[in-house]
């Protein structure tokens, strides 16, 4: 793993679009300086009512954050890009999932930010936490939840030769 060291600010635009090209900036910032080698670089946010959140600055927006989103549906957007160093040839996409949160108490949200946990998640949560008992239901990709869309990324990496044997 190498840093990009890229301000992760979203461009203007449509979400999506804007975190694609986050994780497109991304990949090239360390294509350029590894110079060598198949790149892989992604990103994450959670949108609800069109708002993006991504991690949390402290345990107050983490605890805003979690309470805005507890019993209500809200997206996960990853943009997955992929950068030859030696060529400069590019690839990306997105995965999108549909996430509806638990109705959990506050007394969860308390002790889960209490944890530390939510403070480098996007939306201040990660999936797998509290096994499982911050989310009701799911539709798409759990891996893009998590953080990395393994089927979209490994459909990319085939692209650049990387993964290209299926494995039983």
């Amino acid at each position: 793993m190498v840093p990009s060291d890229v301000d992760e600010m979203l461009e203007p635009g449509p979400v999506a679009d804007a975190v694609a090209a986050l994780a497109l900036r991304k990949a090239r910032a360390v294509a350029g300086r590894v110079g060598t080698g198949v790149v892989l670089a992604a990103d994450t946010v959670v949108v609800v009512d069109g708002v993006a959140l991504g991690k949390p600055a402290g345990p107050q927006e983490a605890r805003d954050m979690l309470e805005r989103l507890r019993g209500r549906q809200h997206e996960v957007i990853t943009g997955v890009a992929v950068v030859d160093a030696a060529t400069g040839r590019v690839a990306s996409t997105i995965a999108v999932s549909r996430v509806l949160m638990a109705a959990y108490p506050d007394a969860t949200i308390a002790a889960y930010v209490a944890s530390g946990a939510p403070l480098d998640k996007a939306g201040g949560y990660a999936i797998q936490d509290l096994n499982g008992g911050l989310v009701d239901g799911l539709v798409g990709s759990y891996t893009n939840v998590v953080g990395l869309p393994l089927e979209a990324t490994r459909r990319l990496l085939e692209g650049f030769g990387v993964l290209s044997e299926r494995r039983a």
